[in-house]
């Protein structure tokens, strides 16, 4: 069997020395044309081809960047990493996803896994309080940026949504179209996002004394844990049945949108109107189109790479801190036709 040509063979068959090969496919400024051109020939011949893990072992770092999220089942996440994908792509790097699942126990193993992989940088959606990791990976010259959540600037650079600005929106379009007995699908409240959905939809309801909020925690945020409160409001009767529903995400939403649509009882909007988050693609196309606040998935994931690659450039010594602003998408489960309003 044939072995596979080493940089010291196309040295020996370009008569020039193994640093002059290593410039050729490194610095080839530094090269002659006519070397060069002697190089590239006896690599064409011999059909080299370079051993990019070890050069990428010597330099202490790949071209691969990690990405973490809570959720690569939901449809945010995984347009949002696509988008990460494409961009990083453009830059020459590749990206390896992990799914945290919203445990922190898991989110801290990938963060281990991917310092072994000598990744060049690393994008998370962190679940947990990983400060001291990402702090103790920047030492280790392996910059990190928050996304899908905000940072201080002074500590790292994040690429995130105005979630309290878009639980205003949600709340305060529920309460234009008549609405008054509302109520928040969402949880964890640990998680941030979900916190500042909750307490943007807060400041609406405040604005109208004869509203009401009631928070109603979910065990997750899936299409099943929607379906869950569902069936729990299902149970309460038409006559306790809020008029107005905001889930924290597009998934909890098509779940109560399943449960009260099974009924072949209670309507939408006619009897709740219901709106979600993130606008996913689904949201369009559900039975009853889904009102829903969108966020920039394409521009986080692409803000995400920007960032990572100035934090590259500058050493970490530079961090921004980008924040997007949600936009109101208004379908039929919401639709004013009802309340006139």
């Amino acid at each position: 069997m044939n072995r596979t040509a080493s940089i010291k063979d196309v040295a020996n068959q370009a008569r020039v020395a193994v640093g002059t090969v290593s410039n050729v496919l490194n610095y080839p400024d530094r090269v002659s044309q006519r070397t060069k051109d002697r190089v590239l020939a006896a690599i064409e011949e011999l059909g080299f081809i370079r051993n990019d893990a070890a050069r990428q072992l010597r330099a202490g770092h790949s071209r691969t960047i990690g990405l973490i999220v809570p959720d690569v089942g939901n449809p945010f996440y995984t347009s949002m990493a696509r988008a990460a994908e494409t961009a990083a792509v453009l830059q020459g790097s590749a990206v390896l996803l992990g799914d945290s699942s919203q445990d922190a126990g898991r989110e801290s193993n990938y963060i281990d896994l991917f310092q072994e992989q000598r990744v060049q940088g690393l994008l998370i959606s962190p679940v947990g309080d990983v400060t001291d990791r990402l702090q103790a990976l920047r030492d280790r010259g392996i910059p990190s940026v928050l996304v899908d959540r905000s940072a201080d600037a002074s500590s790292f650079s994040s690429v995130s949504v105005d979630d309290d600005a878009g639980g205003y929106l949600a709340a305060r379009h529920l309460l234009d179209t008549g609405r008054r007995r509302l109520a928040f699908v969402g949880g964890p409240v640990s998680i941030q996002q979900v916190a500042d959905r909750l307490h943007g939809a807060r400041r609406a309801v405040a604005e109208n004394p004869d509203a009401s909020l009631e928070v109603l925690d979910s065990d997750g945020q899936t299409v099943l844990a929607g379906r869950r409160v569902g069936n729990d409001l299902v149970g309460r009767g038409p006559q306790v049945l809020p008029d107005g529903i905001f889930c924290a995400n597009d998934l909890l939403a098509l779940g109560v949108m399943q449960s009260l649509a099974m009924t072949h009882t209670y309507r939408i909007p006619e009897d709740t109107a219901l709106i979600g988050y993130d606008d996913i693609d689904f949201a369009e196309s559900a039975v009853v189109p889904l009102s829903s606040i969108r966020q920039p998935t394409e521009a986080l994931g692409r803000t995400a790479i920007e960032l990572l690659a100035e934090e590259l450039e500058t050493g970490s010594s530079a961090h921004r801190s980008v924040i997007f602003t949600p936009e109101l998408v208004v379908r039929h489960s919401t639709s004013r036709t009802i309340f006139g309003s």
